[in-house]
């Protein structure tokens, strides 16, 4: 395999090369943002100064490392709010039928 790349600036600004998800899986509509994974910024990896081990739970360590071409989605479907649109429209169901259920007693 080949690597693929791309002159990115990093956070401080500097050019650096970037490996493209696309080169190395086929991909269905990714967005540029997982195409390329090195642009995600914010893991436990890049945190100054790093966390103390006393406080790392499982959660944290399956977050701690960012996304690589071998980890991000090769297809990207975003959902769409047709759904939530006419449900505004229309408004939640009501129940109008009869309550046959008793009244808890307070005591």
């Amino acid at each position: 395999m080949h690597e693929a790349q791309m002159d990115c600036p990093n956070a401080s600004g500097k050019f650096e090369s970037a490996l493209k998800t696309s080169d190395y899986y086929r991909t269905c509509k990714l967005p540029k943002r997982f195409e390329y994974p090195s642009w995600f910024y914010g893991y436990g990896l890049q945190r100054k100064p790093p966390e103390h081990p006393l406080y790392r739970t499982t959660t944290s360590e399956y977050g701690r490392h960012p996304p690589t071409v071998h980890t991000i989605p090769t297809s990207y479907y975003p959902n769409n709010q047709e759904f939530t649109k006419a449900l505004a429209k229309a408004g939640n169901y009501r129940n109008y039928s009869l309550n046959t259920g008793m009244d808890r007693s307070i005591v």
